[in-house]
Protein backbone atom coordinates (compact mmCIF):
# COMPACT_ATOMS: atom_id res chain seq x y z
CA UNK A 1 0.00 0.00 0.00
CA UNK A 2 1.53 3.43 -1.04
CA UNK A 3 2.29 6.26 1.85
CA UNK A 4 -0.33 8.75 1.81
CA UNK A 5 1.19 12.04 0.60
CA UNK A 6 -0.22 15.37 1.65
CA UNK A 7 -1.51 17.60 -0.28
CA UNK A 8 -0.52 21.18 0.44
CA UNK A 9 -3.14 23.63 0.05
CA UNK A 10 -1.19 26.31 1.67
CA UNK A 11 2.84 27.19 0.58
CA UNK A 12 4.42 24.74 1.73
CA UNK A 13 7.70 26.60 2.76
CA UNK A 14 7.73 27.05 6.62
CA UNK A 15 7.15 23.11 7.22
CA UNK A 16 10.07 22.30 4.44
CA UNK A 17 12.16 25.03 6.83
CA UNK A 18 10.62 23.34 10.25
CA UNK A 19 11.58 19.60 8.99
CA UNK A 20 15.03 20.20 7.49
CA UNK A 21 16.05 22.43 10.51
CA UNK A 22 15.26 19.52 12.52
CA UNK A 23 17.27 17.15 10.20
CA UNK A 24 20.22 19.74 10.05
CA UNK A 25 20.09 19.77 14.18
CA UNK A 26 19.89 15.76 14.12
CA UNK A 27 21.24 13.96 11.04
CA UNK A 28 22.99 16.12 9.59
CA UNK A 29 25.00 17.84 12.82
CA UNK A 30 28.25 18.55 12.42
CA UNK A 31 28.35 16.75 9.19
CA UNK A 32 31.88 17.83 7.03
CA UNK A 33 30.37 18.35 4.00
CA UNK A 34 28.20 21.23 5.56
CA UNK A 35 28.94 25.12 5.05
CA UNK A 36 28.83 26.60 8.68
CA UNK A 37 28.30 29.94 6.34
CA UNK A 38 24.13 28.46 5.36
CA UNK A 39 21.19 27.94 7.10
CA UNK A 40 18.78 25.92 6.16
CA UNK A 41 15.71 28.63 4.27
CA UNK A 42 12.76 27.91 1.57
CA UNK A 43 12.73 30.22 -0.89
CA UNK A 44 10.32 31.63 -3.02
CA UNK A 45 7.81 28.32 -3.26
CA UNK A 46 4.93 28.75 -5.12
CA UNK A 47 2.58 27.15 -7.36
CA UNK A 48 3.79 26.46 -10.43
CA UNK A 49 1.44 27.08 -13.60
CA UNK A 50 2.33 23.83 -15.46
CA UNK A 51 1.39 21.11 -13.47
CA UNK A 52 -0.17 22.83 -10.24
CA UNK A 53 2.57 21.37 -7.75
CA UNK A 54 4.41 23.57 -5.22
CA UNK A 55 8.14 24.23 -6.48
CA UNK A 56 10.62 25.99 -4.59
CA UNK A 57 14.61 26.05 -3.91
CA UNK A 58 15.49 24.52 -0.31
CA UNK A 59 19.16 25.78 1.04
CA UNK A 60 20.52 23.77 3.85
CA UNK A 61 24.26 23.63 4.98
CA UNK A 62 25.05 20.46 2.96
CA UNK A 63 23.24 21.03 -0.20
CA UNK A 64 20.75 23.30 -2.48
CA UNK A 65 18.15 21.64 -4.10
CA UNK A 66 15.29 22.36 -6.37
CA UNK A 67 11.79 20.52 -4.80
CA UNK A 68 8.28 19.95 -6.23
CA UNK A 69 5.09 18.74 -3.45
CA UNK A 70 2.46 18.08 -4.16
CA UNK A 71 -0.68 20.03 -4.51
CA UNK A 72 -4.69 20.16 -4.58
CA UNK A 73 -5.89 19.09 -7.80
CA UNK A 74 -3.13 18.23 -9.70
CA UNK A 75 -1.92 14.46 -9.91
CA UNK A 76 0.91 13.28 -8.55
CA UNK A 77 3.49 10.52 -9.37
CA UNK A 78 3.13 7.48 -6.88
CA UNK A 79 6.68 6.19 -6.62
CA UNK A 80 9.13 4.66 -3.77
CA UNK A 81 11.74 6.65 -2.05
CA UNK A 82 14.82 6.80 -4.02
CA UNK A 83 13.36 6.58 -7.60
CA UNK A 84 13.21 9.08 -9.96
CA UNK A 85 11.31 11.24 -11.92
CA UNK A 86 11.31 13.96 -14.27
CA UNK A 87 9.74 17.17 -14.40
CA UNK A 88 9.17 19.40 -17.43
CA UNK A 89 9.30 22.81 -17.60
CA UNK A 90 10.33 25.86 -20.31
CA UNK A 91 14.16 25.59 -19.60
CA UNK A 92 13.77 21.70 -20.21
CA UNK A 93 13.18 18.45 -18.31
CA UNK A 94 14.78 17.77 -15.23
CA UNK A 95 15.25 14.57 -13.26
CA UNK A 96 14.47 14.50 -9.29
CA UNK A 97 14.86 12.08 -6.78
CA UNK A 98 11.59 10.64 -4.86
CA UNK A 99 12.01 11.53 -1.05
CA UNK A 100 10.05 11.07 1.94
CA UNK A 101 9.98 12.47 5.70
CA UNK A 102 7.84 11.97 8.58
CA UNK A 103 6.66 15.92 8.82
CA UNK A 104 6.64 16.28 4.78
CA UNK A 105 5.60 13.05 3.20
CA UNK A 106 6.82 12.43 -0.43
CA UNK A 107 8.63 15.44 -1.96
CA UNK A 108 10.65 15.59 -4.90
CA UNK A 109 14.06 17.06 -5.03
CA UNK A 110 16.77 17.94 -7.44
CA UNK A 111 19.84 18.68 -6.35
CA UNK A 112 21.83 22.03 -7.46
CA UNK A 113 24.79 21.98 -5.27
CA UNK A 114 26.10 19.01 -3.65
CA UNK A 115 27.83 19.93 -1.19
CA UNK A 116 27.18 23.86 -1.11
CA UNK A 117 31.44 24.92 -0.34
CA UNK A 118 31.43 27.80 -3.08
CA UNK A 119 28.88 29.82 -1.34
CA UNK A 120 30.37 32.57 1.62
CA UNK A 121 27.07 33.94 2.64
CA UNK A 122 23.69 32.90 3.03
CA UNK A 123 22.15 36.11 0.82
CA UNK A 124 24.51 34.28 -1.94
CA UNK A 125 23.45 31.29 -2.02
CA UNK A 126 19.39 32.73 -1.99
CA UNK A 127 20.28 35.15 -4.81
CA UNK A 128 21.36 31.64 -6.39
CA UNK A 129 18.24 29.88 -5.29
CA UNK A 130 15.82 33.08 -7.23
CA UNK A 131 18.25 33.06 -10.45
CA UNK A 132 17.78 29.14 -10.69
CA UNK A 133 13.65 29.36 -10.51
CA UNK A 134 14.43 32.23 -13.20
CA UNK A 135 16.34 30.08 -15.27
CA UNK A 136 14.15 27.13 -15.00
CA UNK A 137 11.23 29.41 -16.12
CA UNK A 138 12.71 30.65 -19.36
CA UNK A 139 12.43 28.60 -22.82
CA UNK A 140 15.55 27.25 -23.96
CA UNK A 141 17.30 29.54 -26.20
CA UNK A 142 19.77 27.10 -26.99
CA UNK A 143 17.92 24.57 -28.70
CA UNK A 144 18.72 23.67 -32.40
CA UNK A 145 16.15 24.49 -34.50
CA UNK A 146 13.91 21.69 -35.71
CA UNK A 147 15.44 20.01 -39.25
CA UNK A 148 13.21 20.78 -41.80
CA UNK A 149 12.68 18.26 -44.21
CA UNK A 150 14.41 18.82 -47.43
CA UNK A 151 12.31 19.99 -50.20
CA UNK A 152 11.00 17.83 -53.20
CA UNK A 153 13.63 18.91 -55.30
CA UNK A 154 16.33 18.03 -53.23
CA UNK A 155 14.83 14.73 -52.45
CA UNK A 156 14.81 13.63 -55.95
CA UNK A 157 18.71 14.97 -56.25
CA UNK A 158 18.19 18.36 -57.96
CA UNK A 159 19.56 21.38 -57.14
CA UNK A 160 17.82 24.35 -56.54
Amino acid sequence: MAASVPIWSHNPGIAVEAAFRDIAATRMADLPIANPMLAVEAVAFRRYEQNGHWLGVLITPWAINLLCLPAPGAPWPEAPPGAKHTWHFPSGAYEFTVAETAALGHYHLCSLFSPPTEFETQEAARQTAYAALAALMLADADAAPAPQPPSRRAFLGLRG
